[in-house]
């Protein structure tokens, strides 16, 4: 029998409990003064800063970001189609990376309730090491489950060995032009509850790959 070509796919999934917990939120006022707006913002900032600093001193935090104060002014239209007095806004950003989401879920609680302060979302994801170690084992499993379907294949049609000819990433595969990678999907789910606790979703690492073998 002449050569035979088997091309298969390979596919693996695992399911990571988050090890990290990303707060967006922001401090914002609006009036008529912008002295009076940026005043508020910068004093209602203050705390919020202090806290996350505080939390990084202890463990808690892993990282954070403050942006500096935004001001923008906008001139609304009344109802017979005029414009009115320019309406002044100032915000500041802040981002809070925590390894404690125990101690995530008090903070948030706390700030939830003071004036100004939008909690905006929660990104829930893995440490870079781990990551980068997940990623490598569903890559292994994929390629595994791969060559596994080829000699399965093969062994169907009365042949008795495999050997690689060609292994890629889902879609590039020299005959195709689409490209696919491996992903990590986030997910994430936020009980909002009297407590205001907040849970992560296990995070989904998938590779897909695309194994061309000869048979013989």
């Amino acid at each position: 029998m002449s050569e035979v070509i088997i091309t298969v796919r390979g596919e693996h999934e695992l399911r990571v409990a988050p090890e990290r917990a990303t707060v967006h939120l922001s401090v914002s006022f609006e009036g008529p003064s912008r002295a009076e707006v940026v005043e508020r913002t910068l004093a209602a900032a203050a705390p919020v800063r202090e806290g996350i600093e505080s939390r990084k001193t202890a463990g808690s935090v892993a990282e954070w970001t403050s942006q500096r104060v935004s001001v923008y002014a906008d001139r609304p239209w009344n109802s017979e189609g005029k414009k009115l007095a320019p309406v002044y806004r100032a915000s500041i950003d802040f981002t809070a990376t925590f390894s404690d989401f125990s101690e995530m879920s008090v903070w948030v609680t706390d700030i939830s309730a003071d004036d100004g302060l939008t909690v905006s979302s929660v990104d829930w994801h893995l440490t870079p090491e781990t990551e980068r170690e997940v990623e490598r084992e569903v890559a292994t499993q994929a390629v595994g489950i791969a060559v596994s379907r080829a000699q399965a294949y093969a062994e169907a049609l009365g042949l008795h060995s495999v050997t690689p000819k060609e292994i890629s990433d889902r879609g590039l595969m020299s005959t195709e032009s689409a490209s696919f990678k491996p992903v990590a999907m986030r997910g994430m789910a936020m009980d909002s509850a009297p407590a205001m606790e907040f849970h992560g979703e296990e995070i989904t690492v998938s590779a897909t790959v695309e194994g061309r073998f000869s048979a013989s």
